[in-house]
């Protein structure tokens, strides 16, 4: 009789037959129709009710920074497998909302240099299978009050995507990611012919730079002029931080500093990725 009641909601839910239809034709009573709905609808409320709290808790303990994605992962990381529809619902319902990216970015590349570029190793065929095989590095901005900006270096290892070292200055010079790339060298003591790959901007092209790739014996690898897409990784992860940091305007380089400080200590908890400050 239960399946026989089962398959006659079934059926009205696509709403092909009313319910009254339905049940003459299963021979079976509307009363246990609208019986077996009133049950069903209790223990979606019950599960609705259980769920919700875990899914605020999560919320609010990454700052509002997860969506329905990251919190489905991390409930099905516990044990609770649920839909991202039911996980929307609930956040709509407590009125959750994450944080959304901002489309703004000011340019942080100037490759109109005469310092020469390295070919992209990154076309080449190649698989990573262990850390220390490619390096991924790239700048972006930090805004400051009074429409002034400061820059953040940042450099990441491709296999473990762990972010192995970062570096904040008020200028975006050739000292600012050479700073960044010293301290992964020191914290990494890499193997010969690992790949660090950037972008064409004229900081990574410098005489320094070159020369302590050099020492290092790392191969040096751009990416394509005008190609955005050669370097994709390093963009995604600036835009991540920029979001769950809800960047606004900071006084000044080292109130940025501080609250990246603090970001990457939560990042590092969470996701188990190294960082290392610049020194």
């Amino acid at each position: 009789m239960r399946d026989v009641v089962s398959a006659a909601d079934q059926i009205a839910q696509s709403q092909s037959a009313s319910v009254q239809e339905i049940c003459d034709c299963l021979l079976i009573p509307r009363s246990s129709f609208y019986e077996h709905r009133s049950k069903k609808a209790t223990f979606h409320d019950e599960y609705t009710s259980q769920l919700t709290p875990k899914v605020m808790d999560i919320f609010w303990k990454h700052r509002r920074r997860y969506g329905t994605r990251r919190i489905i992962d991390e409930l099905a990381d516990g044990g609770i497998v649920v839909s991202r529809r039911r996980v929307a619902k609930i956040m709509k319902t407590q009125g959750l909302q994450a944080i959304q990216p901002k489309s703004f970015k000011p340019k942080t590349t100037e490759s109109r240099h005469r310092l020469g570029y390295s070919p992209n190793l990154l076309l080449e065929e190649f698989s990573l299978t262990s850390v220390n095989q490619l390096w991924v590095a790239d700048i972006t901005y930090v805004p400051l009050r009074g429409k002034r900006f400061a820059y953040l270096a940042m450099l990441m290892d491709r296999y473990s995507r762990r972010l192995i070292g970062w570096c904040l200055d008020d200028t975006m010079t050739e000292s600012l990611v050479l700073r960044s790339l010293r301290s992964a060298i020191r914290l990494r003591r890499p193997p010969c012919r690992l790949i660090h790959h950037s972008d064409r901007g004229g900081q990574y092209a410098g005489n320094r730079f070159r020369a302590t790739l050099h020492r290092a014996a790392m191969q040096q690898s751009m990416s394509r002029a005008g190609d955005c897409y050669d370097n994709a990784f390093m963009e995604s992860c600036f835009g991540t931080i920029k979001t769950e940091l809800e960047m606004t305007e900071y006084e000044n380089t080292a109130h940025a500093e501080r609250e990246l400080t603090e970001y990457f200590a939560y990042y590092n908890s969470v996701s188990d990725y190294a960082f290392v400050l610049c020194a």
